[in-house]
């Protein structure tokens, strides 16, 4: 027989700060999502760009992770990772993912479920040029994903590459690491009210248009 832990299940809060319309959102998802970020970023929302990233293997278990989203483009939402990783390998064969941005402070989350692309080599080669040097050492020294021997093995290989790019010699990306471009084909904006009676608004895109619908919480 399962217990449960009452001192957990008696966490709860009533969400009462804000609502949303339908009459009032944008026409356009991902500019009402453009809205909406910069709200989070006003508001002073910790990592407003941390969303999870959920894909599907092999095995047909979705796997999800915290990824940082780096641009809203008109034609989606984009990240960076190393394309030799889980969820490369998982991008790699089946390109549909989704993924899911909560900003509590506000009491709202964003949903999102489309395809993942490769962006072109040069947007991931500006990025990756802009990130810091710790940062893109980091990236050429890890194997990501795989199974290694103990931590000193990848601090070891972080020390040989920085005595071997000394500070005038360019870090060049790697092969095996860029960015991708996630079109949305669904797209849900939830905020959340009083009594759980949340409001949930729904983007589906449907013969070149978007549609907008409202669901029950």
């Amino acid at each position: 027989m399962s217990i449960i832990h009452k001192d957990i299940a008696a966490i709860r809060e009533d969400y009462c700060k804000y609502k949303l319309d339908e009459n009032e959102v944008l026409s356009n998802p991902i500019e009402q999502f453009q809205r909406w970020f910069d709200e989070a970023r006003h508001a002073e929302v910790l990592e407003p760009n941390a969303m999870v990233l959920a894909t599907i293997g092999d095995d047909g278990f979705p796997s999800s992770r915290v990824v940082l989203l780096k641009d809203i483009k008109p034609a989606g939402f984009s990240f960076f990772t190393n394309y030799h990783s889980k969820k490369g390998q998982a991008m790699a064969k089946q390109k549909k993912v989704s993924l899911l941005l909560f900003w509590p402070e506000l009491q709202r989350q964003v949903r999102i479920e489309g395809w993942a692309e490769k962006l072109p080599s040069e947007d991931s080669d500006e990025y990756f040029a802009s990130r810091p040097r710790g940062s893109r050492i980091g990236a050429v020294a890890s194997p990501q994903s795989q199974v290694i021997s103990d931590r000193k093995m990848l601090e070891t290989r972080v020390d040989e590459l920085t005595a071997e790019y000394a500070d005038n010699v360019t870090i060049e990306r790697p092969a095996f690491w860029g960015g991708y471009l996630v079109s949305p084909l669904r797209m849900e904006f939830w905020q959340g009210r009083s009594n759980r009676l949340h409001d949930r608004i729904e983007y589906v895109f449907r013969q070149g248009d978007w549609i907008i619908q409202r669901l029950a919480p």
